[in-house]
């Protein structure tokens, strides 16, 4: 008799820090530059996709007012 055991979920790579508030103009998350429709898909999401998205986001902070960033 063999047992199996189960492995935990892998984790799911998340460039969410916690700081939950969108922008109105731009339509990004002002902690992780993501949309609202990313952020509620991103678990449904390929590695792929996620690494694409996540690659992309570096570029979208510009996108927010300076002010609503703190900078």
């Amino acid at each position: 008799m063999s047992l199996t055991v189960a492995q935990p979920p892998r984790p799911v790579a998340t460039p969410c820090i916690k700081v939950c508030v969108v922008d109105g103009a731009s339509s990004l998350c002002l902690g992780c530059y993501r949309t609202l429709s990313e952020i509620a898909g991103w678990s449904r999401l390929s590695d792929d996709e996620r690494t694409v998205i996540m690659g992309e986001l570096p570029a979208r902070r510009d996108r927010i007012d300076p002010a609503l960033r703190g900078a």
